[in-house]
């Protein structure tokens, strides 16, 4: 890989393992449905232009089917699985959290299976069964750690399962609409939806957003979810799905770093060794990835 294909994937770890502790105290202040929804109408905003260019090269225009297509995308993830994993940072630890969001492959693998046909073998039955140590371990539900919570964890684990579910769905028509159009609109028209709820309920939109707290808003809207998916996808361009995928196994390690830096969250032992099966299990998977791609 050259110095570009670098920046990209150093770029996108950094942001993306910064995600959970800027969440965190943004959540401190603002309401679990105010922060998704402005963080991905921000993203989906900044996502835009290039999504319109990328549209344009390819001559590729959006069906009335596509349209339903990503507002399903976007409800899925924005609305359920983005929505619960902010609560789940709220009433958890951020480096749990970020572990947890992490385990989401596995149930891509699991998911795959059943939609897209991709054939469960032995192989990811083993990334299964370490990986699902891996998430035991991290959360240690017999003995939690300070600051989380038996509710926080089962927001994050349901935020991982969508997201997977997500991410598998995502795959029926990336191929045709284009990664950063298909992500840049499910982000945006998830977010439309997630208004009708706010409004139901009496949600925030904008309220409680001041000088205090504005910087942290634009950089979880800006920065992590807008500039974060962008070098991601420009990463998956330059050297392939493969070496892009190494960001995820630099967010594990970085981001309970962080939060023991900025949170002061204990990095303990269940934690070290749960991010150690979840990296044994995405190296099997990887390499597994990497041998079908070459036959």
């Amino acid at each position: 890989m050259g110095k570009k294909e670098i920046s990209y994937i150093v770029i996108t770890a950094i942001l993306f393992s910064t995600m959970e502790v800027a969440l965190k105290i943004a959540g401190n202040e603002l309401d679990a449905f105010q922060v998704t929804f402005i963080r991905f109408a921000i993203g989906g905003l900044f996502l835009l232009p290039f999504a319109l260019i990328d549209m344009k090269k390819r001559q590729i225009s959006l069906s009335r089917s596509d349209v339903l297509y990503l507002t399903g995308l976007g409800v899925l993830c924005i609305c359920i699985s983005m929505l619960f994993f902010q609560v789940g940072i709220v009433h958890a630890n951020a480096n749990l959290v970020s572990v947890i969001i992490c385990s989401n492959p596995i149930f891509v693998m699991i998911f795959a299976h059943f939609i897209v046909g991709d054939k469960f073998t032995k192989r990811k039955a083993l990334v299964l069964i370490i990986s699902s140590l891996g998430l035991v371990f991290a959360a240690n539900p017999f003995n939690l750690s300070e600051g989380n919570t038996p509710f926080g964890i089962i927001c994050a684990v349901i935020a991982a399962v969508t997201f997977g579910l997500y991410t598998t769905i995502g795959k029926l028509r990336i191929a045709r609409i284009g990664d950063i159009p298909q992500t840049c609109f499910s982000f945006l028209i998830g977010s439309i939806v997630m208004l009708i709820p706010m409004m139901i309920m009496d949600k925030p939109i904008l309220a409680g957003i001041d000088s205090s707290n504005i910087l942290m808003v634009l950089y979880i809207g800006v920065a992590v979810t807008g500039i974060g998916y962008y070098t991601y996808f420009q990463a998956i361009h330059a050297c392939g799905p493969s070496n892009a995928s190494i960001v995820f196994f630099l967010k594990p390690m970085f981001a309970p770093l962080i939060a023991l830096v900025i949170l002061h969250e204990a990095l303990t032992w269940n934690i070290i060794v749960g991010i150690a099966l979840l990296l044994t299990g995405s190296m099997i998977n990887l390499r597994s990835a990497k041998k079908r791609n070459c036959s």
